[in-house]
């Protein structure tokens, strides 16, 4: 049965991909001739087509009121890195079984891929039963006893059960409500269901308006969302992927079961070679879609270009990013046969637990304080901007809290006075802020540092890598490497010029190639080329998503709320939500960043300082030659100033408007709506049992 382009592909499951269509029927652009991305294909009547995948490419919104779109709607076309924060509106209609909802909802690894429903009766399980209206949240699709099934969990007193639903459970499942609010293209990636809309609202525009926004001015309303795919399809004499949008006005015919699929060539992506077996490599391929780059050799991989694939393998990388206050940043993947060397630089610790992470047995941290703290117990040390300490080790103390005495967490540090030292307790969770004093001058390899210190650790390169024609750390004022990391790549060459090999990306190469039936003459790879990846924010933290979480600071005990004296130290004015949604580049603003941008020099100079002053400590306990005060005042004062220019670039930034969707500022956003919205869940939910 035939149907349009645009109805096969709303309807159709990514998992039953391939799919072989013929042309029934359409009109075409320019006579058959149909142009996409600079690919030309003819689509006559009766050629066929293979589908190899689809995706969003942009969004078709209509304006609506009380959730409705009416003929006069006015309809309006939004890319997806259009700026904007919206809220999901919930859909009314229930989806009939679990099957439906793993077909036509995106369940999957990140926090977007976990959508939550509930049921107005109750699910009699064996082991467990589901009351009506109680959230249940799908976590991840697969077999469990040969039948394919879904985890769910649902929150009971704090506590999270897990459990499973077969596909086959039946019944009427609604859509729960949603308080976060997303980007548009994290909608169109996670939150449009196939074969249906997608009503949103808008929460926030992110930027001023102006004549070229699509949306009328000061729009607050609702819009329904349809999305425009775009086909990745291969045809019969071509050797490369061709790319049509799904409202191509052409009629198609599912003919996948009466067709020799085999008759295609067979487009493989990286990530389908390296599933390959190792005795497959070497093999000889032809590349169908290259991808895009002016580097090395991704300029070398281009349609058409035939290529030798060695081997797969594993390799570290270290990844690192550009120390800088406002964003973005850029992020580097960098391997562990960089040429080049690296000097260090102070390190910031938003918190004592940081001090207590980043201590090491081969020396002393040494840091000053840049953020004033009170203790709310007489027995722990309240800081003052300017405080030097040398880190000693974390341990246990009493303290009297509110009349009992109570052990805690505390780290031990000396404070540095004019002339001698002082003992004092730091409790854990302090949320103060420190700089570190740098005493190291030795330039290190990159192999040495991931040795013999702990990530995250601040360098700048101080002697480039002379290997290659351009070193792109070399230019970066500051680097964090953060974390070291395994990742898959894959050894290829080019069969025109073997005489260098070159390790390739599985994971984030966009890039897609055929086999070709050809032995490989040369099995010995050639020399081989590593290079500095440059990665973009989205890859980025795809990276950091399959590492080990980051060990976060303890729970800060209870105290009595009291009003403290105020000290000097950098704070950002509170805000409301209102304030939050009138304002939100004021949220470019981290708060556990305690310097600016414009206060590097003055850190530097701190530093400068508290080394030419430092002399050995006159203790016969002590035979290290531990640091000794610099004038407080000097530091003080520098802090001070670098206090002032913070304000200044807190001042300069609010005259500039920003048009792009910037990630500090959604993530802020979001926790303002997650800390209200939460307390109103509970409620909702017993109000669904009552219904």
């Amino acid at each position: 049965m035939a149907s349009t382009l645009e109805k096969f592909i709303h309807s159709l499951d990514p998992r039953a991909l391939p799919r072989v269509l013929q042309i029934q029927s359409g009109i075409y652009f320019q006579g058959s001739i149909y142009e996409m991305f600079g690919n030309e294909c003819c689509l006559s009547t009766g050629d066929v087509i293979k589908i190899i995948g689809f995706k969003i490419n942009k969004l078709i919104a209509s304006i609506c009121e009380n959730n409705e779109v009416s003929q006069s709607s006015a309809k309006v076309e939004l890319p997806l890195n259009f700026p904007g924060l919206y809220k999901v509106v919930t859909d009314k209609t229930p989806y009939v079984s679990i099957e439906e909802i793993t077909r036509k909802v995106s369940i999957g690894p990140t926090r977007f891929g976990h959508p939550c429903f509930y049921s107005p009766e109750d699910i009699e399980l064996a082991n467990v039963t589901i009351k009506h209206g109680e959230q249940i949240t799908f976590n991840s699709v697969e077999e469990v006893n040969g039948t394919m099934a879904v985890n769910c969990g649902v929150v009971r007193n704090n506590q999270s059960h897990s459990f499973t639903l077969p596909l086959s459970q039946e019944g009427k499942f609604y859509e729960c409500e949603d308080d976060q609010i997303y980007t548009l293209k994290e909608i169109a990636e996670w939150k449009i269901p196939k074969c249906r809309n997608r009503i949103v609202k808008l929460s926030n525009t992110l930027h001023m308006w102006d004549s070229s926004n699509p949306l009328p001015e000061n729009f607050d309303g609702c819009l329904i969302l349809t999305p425009v795919y775009e086909v990745q399809a291969v045809m019969k004499f071509r050797k490369d992927i061709v790319h049509i949008l799904s409202d191509l006005d052409v009629e198609v015919k599912d003919v996948t079961d009466c067709y020799d699929i085999s008759s295609f060539l067979q487009p493989l992506s990286l990530e389908d070679v390296f599933e390959r077996t190792s005795k497959e490599f070497p093999m000889v391929a032809e590349i169908m879609e290259g991808p895009s780059g002016s580097q090395k050799p991704y300029n070398l991989l281009h349609t058409g270009k035939e290529i030798i694939i060695y081997k797969k393998y594993q390799a570290t990388r270290v990844l690192a990013s550009e120390i800088r206050s406002d964003s973005p940043k850029r992020h580097f993947l960098i391997p562990m046969s960089y040429k080049g060397k690296f000097k260090r630089r102070p390190r910031e610790f938003p918190t004592a637990y940081d001090l207590e992470i980043a201590r090491s047995e081969k020396e002393q941290l040494h840091v000053v304080a840049t953020k004033a703290f009170d203790s709310p117990h007489k027995e722990l040390f309240s800081v003052s901007v300017g405080d030097q300490f040398l880190v000693q080790q974390c341990q246990t103390s009493e303290v009297l809290y509110e009349g009992r005495k109570k052990v805690i967490d505390v780290l031990a540090c000396e404070q540095i006075l004019s002339d001698t030292y002082k003992k004092v307790l730091l409790p854990m969770y302090m949320e103060g802020g420190f700089v570190e004093v740098i005493h190291d001058k030795k330039q290190y390899q990159l192999s040495e540092i991931c040795k013999e210190f702990r990530l995250p650790f601040n360098v700048k390169v101080s002697v480039r890598d002379l290997s290659v024609e351009e070193d792109v750390l070399a230019a970066v004022p500051g680097l964090q490497f953060e974390e070291e990391i395994t990742d898959s790549y894959l050894l290829i060459s080019t069969t025109s010029s073997p005489v260098e090999s070159w390790e390739i990306p599985v994971y984030r190469l966009n890039m897609s190639v055929h086999l070709l039936s050809r032995d490989v003459q040369t099995v010995v790879p050639p020399a081989t080329k590593t290079t500095v990846e440059e990665i973009s924010e989205e890859q980025y933290y795809m990276v950091r998503r399959y590492e080990n979480q980051t060990l976060h600071p303890p729970p800060r005990p209870p105290k009595k709320p009291t009003i403290l004296a105020p000290k000097l130290g950098f704070a950002v004015p509170k805000q409301g939500v209102t304030d939050v949604l009138q304002a939100p580049k004021n949220f470019c603003v981290d708060t556990t960043r305690k310097l600016c941008s414009n206060q590097a020099a003055d850190v530097l100079e701190l530093q400068v300082s508290c080394q030419n002053d430092l002399v050995p400590r006159e203790n016969k306990k002590d035979m290290t030659g531990k640091a000794t005060l610099v004038e407080t005042s000097v530091i003080k004062g520098l802090t001070n100033k670098a206090l002032g220019k913070c304000e200044a670039e807190k001042e300069e930034e609010e005259e500039h408007n920003y048009d792009y969707v910037d990630e500090n500022i959604i993530e802020n956003i979001r926790k303002v709506f997650q800390d209200t919205a939460v307390r109103n869940k509970h409620a909702l939910s017993e109000g669904r049992r009552d219904i």
